[in-house]
């Protein structure tokens, strides 16, 4: 078989006397409304998108440069261009959707360097109906098989003027920030993607990456000249990625609506992703409880003492209260050593597979395993990645031994320690280390729920096992720090990145220590809201029974899992409402969320089986609830509807609804 190279270099001998590609067409999608155009001007190569007749991305610059050797991306030449079109629907494992239409239509340019470096690259194109993806393809070089990049110089052109949202990247608390709506032009400071963005055309766009591996992340800042220019996450030394050629960048991707709930139906990520190599039958999303909320509130602590949470006795009384309550699992945080004293602190030294004195661990999964109930293992490293790796295959094994399928990682702090150096998160560096502990859990038939993750790529199509991350401000940002237009900000921005773990389900709302902007009603919703293949019912199990069971029920009936989903309306900032129906089932679930101003919405129900009536089980504000004054006052109504009724619903200041439509026989 010939090198990759030498394939390249046979077909620019093949073609190096006529014009081979047409740069004065547009590439269209197929249904021909995005319409892609590449610009090759004095060799330098840029490209734009237009939805229609109106401009999405002006003219933007691509290529790359590398050390030790001029700009990639200037004195370039088409030597070839080809094209395919590609209709499929594929089955996800689990998910927002069951079956996944993937339909685009592809253009590979390929290039070559007129100077006399003579380097090759492919940019491969694919156009959707809802957007557009690229990336790099990088052979090995007749002169060369390792680059170094010192910076990617991809740019995303829009109108200055519009608005987006966004949070600031580099930071400590990594993605963990209220979003911001500014001006694009205010885009002076680095920001993460997904970058939601309001043209001044009345079209949507949101700008990401899919498919993120061994490279540093993709953010976004203005260059010098005022372009929206993509910007790597650098390792410690400056260098934004290593790479042994042939190598493939992420896709490069820019989603494309008519309006904000347009953009929470687009699956371009996933698409862009491979579908896995493996059997992943084994995979189950699950919803559990967790020893957890208690140590927030003060009431136990993470670390050993009188009041240490994850003990046996704890953990025992929290399985009995998963049975009672139909609950599948149970977290433990805080049952290995590390905790006491500056926890930040201890990740060095942390050891991953040997509990507490006051924590059975082997005991405990045993007793779980008799009554049904699976345990959901917790490593917090605090970004010690060193200490970590090293104890990696073990600890692994150590859960996988007690038959424990489920772990919570976490990496709380402000950088990672990776190869005795200070990294990003988001660094190369740091992205291997995710993806190694990844492909590690699927190995040993672990699911993973990652805190302090790597944004979300779409990944969880090749490996399902990646259930859930965090990603953005939870709930554990209540008592002060959230307010009701977070959780409408979150399904246009973060969650077009894929499940989040948000820890839903609070009903000691009115806490002192965690006092939460929201009502009960709306803790409902976000089961529907924030869809997450591991979804916590995160109160402690006491509350679910003694506040309000009959709320609790619409807990009990939600599933994790669905067959499809319809975004019904939304606004970001102001209100969001969506359907879903369960997978493996018949019954449909509604959530609706606002923001600090009541909101009343009609629900349309058009989505139901034309030959069937439901009845609805309508979980909503009362109308004298204020997530301020009456958190907790809830109306639960039911009712006979069809396909052709609506639901009107109140929705209260920080409050929201959740209904379950079930099918009649």
């Amino acid at each position: 078989m010939a090198k990759p190279f030498q394939g390249f270099l046979n077909m620019l001998r093949g073609n190096n006397h006529s014009p081979v590609v047409d740069l004065e067409k547009a590439y269209l999608s197929p249904d021909e409304h995005v319409r892609l155009k590449i610009n090759l001007r004095q060799g330098h190569i840029s490209y734009s998108v237009m939805y229609d007749d109106a401009v999405i991305l002006r003219d933007s610059k691509l290529g790359f440069k590398i050390r030790g050797y001029p700009e990639l991306g200037s004195y370039l030449a088409v030597v070839r261009a080809t094209e395919k079109y590609v209709g499929e629907t594929w089955e996800t494992v689990w998910g927002e959707e069951h079956f996944i239409s993937n339909n685009y239509n592809e253009l590979a340019l390929y290039l070559t360097e007129t100077s006399k470096t003579k380097r090759l690259f492919t940019l491969r194109f694919r156009i959707f109906n809802d957007g557009v993806a690229f990336r790099y393809e990088i052979p090995p070089q007749p002169a060369f098989s390792r680059i170094e990049v010192e910076d990617e110089l991809t740019e995303f052109n829009v109108d200055l003027n519009s608005e987006a949202w966004k949070i600031p990247a580099y930071q400590p608390d990594r993605y963990e920030y209220n979003y911001e709506k500014v001006p694009v032009y205010e885009l002076e400071k680095s920001v993460h993607t997904p970058l939601t963005i309001a043209l001044k055309n009345k079209y949507y766009i949101s700008i990401h990456e899919a498919a993120l591996y061994n490279y540093g992340e993709m953010t976004l800042k203005l260059d010098e000249w005022k372009a929206l220019k993509s910007d790597i996450t650098p390792l410690s030394d400056g260098i934004k990625a290593r790479i042994e050629l042939p190598f493939d960048t992420p896709w490069r991707m820019v989603m494309i609506a008519k309006s904000p709930i347009g953009l929470t139906k687009n699956h371009i990520m996933l698409n862009l992703n491979d579908p896995p190599t493996s059997d992943f039958s084994w995979v189950k999303p699950i919803k559990f409880l967790g020893i957890w909320w208690a140590m927030y509130v003060g009431e136990w602590t993470w670390a050993s003492g009188p009041r240490h949470g994850a003990t046996t006795q704890h953990a025992i009384e929290y399985i009995d209260a998963c049975r009672r309550l139909n609950i599948g699992g149970l977290l433990l945080e805080g049952w290995n050593g590390g905790w006491d004293g500056d926890w930040l602190l201890n990740g060095k030294t942390t050891d991953f597979s040997r509990p507490m004195p006051d924590c059975d661990m082997p005991g405990i999964a045993e007793y779980a395993r008799a009554n049904g109930v699976e345990i959901i293992g917790h490593h917090e490293t605090v970004g010690f990645v060193d200490n970590y790796e090293s104890q990696l295959e073990t600890s692994y094994k150590y859960y996988s031994d007690l038959g424990i399928h489920y772990i919570k990682p976490g990496y709380a702090g402000s950088m990672m320690t990776i190869q005795g150096n200070r990294e990003y998160h988001h660094s190369q560096l740091g992205v291997l280390h995710y993806q190694k502990s990844l492909e590690l859990a699927a190995k040993y038939h672990i699911c993973l729920d990652v805190h302090e993750p790597i944004k979300g790529t779409g990944i969880e199509r090749t490996f399902p096992n990646l259930l859930t991350r965090e990603g953005a401000r939870g709930q554990e940002y209540e008592g002060g720090a959230l307010n009701p237009s977070h959780a409408c900000i979150l399904p246009f921005t973060r969650l077009l990145s894929g499940a989040m773990d948000y820890t839903p389900g609070i009903f000691d709302i009115t806490n002192g220590t965690k006092r939460l902007s929201s009502t009960l009603a709306r803790q409902l919703a976000y089961f529907v809201t924030i869809p997450s293949g591991m979804q916590m019912a995160a109160d402690r199990p006491r509350f679910y029974e003694e506040v309000n069971p009959a709320a609790f029920k619409f807990i009990q009936d939600v599933p994790v899992n669905w067959e499809t989903s319809v975004p019904i309306m939304g606004a970001i900032g102001e209100y969001y409402v969506v359907a879903r129906k369960e997978r493996n089932g018949n019954d449909w679930f509604v959530g609706g969320v606002t923001n600090e101003n009541a909101h009343k919405v009609r629900v349309s129900l058009d989505y139901l089986d034309p030959n069937a009536t439901y009845t609805a089980e309508i979980y909503r504000d009362s109308e004298i609830a204020h997530f301020r004054d009456n958190p907790l006052d809830i109306s639960i109504e039911t009712t006979d509807v069809t396909k052709d009724n609506f639901i009107d619903v109140w929705m209260a200041p920080g409050g929201g609804f959740a209904i379950r439509l079930h099918k009649n026989a």
